[in-house]
């Protein structure tokens, strides 16, 4: 399947298990294999990571579906840090 990359940008990313996860701010590339490496997510969801930037970069390997949303792997757990008890 082909698709132009500017189709990706600015749809919303979704888990697998529905949870949103942000919006498609760009593309990582990978000149030398021509094939798209990760996505960048902007407008990330505060329940889900644990990050003080603007966006995160997914692996693109953890993209399931892609159409009128991007749907990736659950990813729950993996960024977000569980609050410590003192």
């Amino acid at each position: 399947m082909r698709a132009e990359l500017t189709s990706l940008f600015g749809l919303d990313v979704y888990t697998d298990k529905g949870k949103h996860v942000g919006k498609v701010n760009d593309v990582v590339l990978d000149a030398d294999e021509r094939r798209i490496t990760g996505l960048a997510i902007s407008d990330i969801n505060p329940d889900l990571f644990d990050v003080q930037s603007r966006g995160i970069i997914i692996p693109y390997r953890w993209v399931l579906s892609v159409g009128d949303v991007v749907v990736v792997k659950q990813i729950t757990g993996r960024f977000k840090q569980e609050a410590k008890e003192e």
